[in-house]
């Protein structure tokens, strides 16, 4: 549709071209102009639309500023230097110098800028830096408040109401295990507000028109220039299509977890059987399975092993090991 739309435009020029050409007796001229034109304006539009309307302003609010700030430092030098055309050359370098600084200043600081930053100015709102969405999952969840504890995160965790509206309604759900999961995740609210290395801000922006709150979480996200932090695969996937930024909790939990090769040792606590025939089955500190071959007769039992393989699977990470004494 796109490329068709700049056909069009192309074909237009060319035909106003040629009728303004053929009045003054340069048709094929004024259809060669008209087509260059077109192209010219294609080109444009397939550059601009790359561009991020943030570091277009910047550059020009950069720019702008450059160049008065020179002009106000040359002032008085011309003021006092009558040799007009000595100091108009310095001053033209100067303005060049401070302009084209201030428009390379002004595109790397409108990086961060977008349609909704400005959205947000004109509604009176300041913008923030760093801002990190939390939704239900990852609160419940209840990891986010240790990462926080031991600094790795920073800046301003954003709580919308109406994650907390589903929190509560979670937490006074019938169901004994909603319930709980509910009322944890207002503990880990309450616990994470009262860390001094992090800000946690509730807004009452809402999205009426939107249903879901995955959906509402991710439009907000948008307005507030935001990253969104989850544990949700499927939210992590939407979020993504939409250019917006994820920290997914379990992404980093697995990226955590110790590296494991073939051939080395570790001890483990057999706890149960597996499930193909004499395997048993244990745990690592960090919940990674370790499943030992010729192992059923040693449940319950501390036992040296030695891992024979490492699979990665969607659920995570699974060690197949052998017992040493097998060797």
């Amino acid at each position: 549709m796109v490329v068709l739309f700049r056909f069009m435009i192309v074909v237009i020029l060319g035909l106003i071209g040629y009728v303004l050409g053929n009045r003054n007796g340069l048709i094929y001229e004024g259809m060669a102009v008209g087509i260059v034109l077109g192209l010219i304006i294609c080109a444009a539009e397939m550059f601009l639309s790359k561009i991020r309307l943030g570091r277009v302003v910047g550059g020009i609010i950069g720019l702008f500023l450059g160049i008065i700030l020179a002009r106000l430092i040359i002032h008085p030098f011309e003021i006092l230097i009558k040799d007009g055309g000595f100091i108009g050359v310095i001053a033209f370098a100067f303005e060049t110098m401070l302009g084209y600084t201030g428009l390379l200043i002004g595109l790397n600081k409108g990086e961060s800028l977008t349609s909704a930053s400005f959205i947000r100015l004109f509604r009176g709102q300041n913008i923030e830096e760093n801002l990190k969405l939390l939704d239900t999952s990852s609160i419940i969840d209840g990891r986010i408040a240790d990462v926080c504890e031991t600094g790795f995160l920073e800046g301003t965790f954003v709580i919308p109401q109406f994650i907390l509206q589903e929190l509560q309604h979670i937490a006074d759900s019938s169901d004994s295990m909603k319930r709980s999961r509910g009322r944890r995740g207002l503990d880990v609210l309450h616990r994470m507000q009262k860390l001094s290395s992090i800000t946690v801000k509730i807004v009452d922006e809402d999205f009426p028109k939107i249903k879901e709150v995955d959906s509402k979480l991710v439009a907000l996200a948008k307005i507030m220039n935001a990253k969104i932090i989850t544990n949700d695969f499927n939210l992590n996937k939407v979020a993504q299509l939409q250019d917006v930024p994820v920290l997914n909790i379990n992404e980093l939990a697995n990226a955590l977890k110790p590296v494991v090769l073939p051939g080395e040792t570790m001890k483990v606590f057999i706890i149960k059987e597996g499930k193909e025939s004499n395997q048993g089955v244990a745990y690592t500190d960090d919940g990674t399975m370790v499943v030992v071959e010729n192992a059923k007769r040693l449940i319950g039992k501390n036992v040296d092993v030695v891992v024979t393989s490492v699979l990665q699977t969607t659920a995570g990470r699974m060690i197949f090991s052998k017992s040493s004494s097998d060797y």
